[in-house]
């Protein structure tokens, strides 16, 4: 147990540093609302595509269309 003792002031200095920036970031989160949510509304109104894909290298296959309907093979009736 001895030889952890010099662990000790680590640790003490680490959490002092982490209460101590957690307090003062504290103090740029206020926000106005109106704020807010009018940039909330901005990023909602903006026409979704599909430019993520262009970032890769790879082609993206394009997405399977969905009916809604499950369709069964039979296999087995020949």
């Amino acid at each position: 147990m001895d030889i952890l003792l010099w662990l000790v002031p680590s640790a003490v200095i680490t959490v002092l540093s982490m209460a101590w920036v957690a307090f003062l970031g504290r103090e740029g989160r206020e926000q106005d609302r109106e704020e807010v949510v009018r940039r909330l509304g901005i990023a909602l109104e903006k026409p979704k595509t599909r430019e993520r894909s262009r970032r890769y290298a790879a082609p993206q296959p394009p997405p399977d269309r969905s009916t809604g309907i499950a369709v069964r093979v039979n296999r087995d009736a020949s």
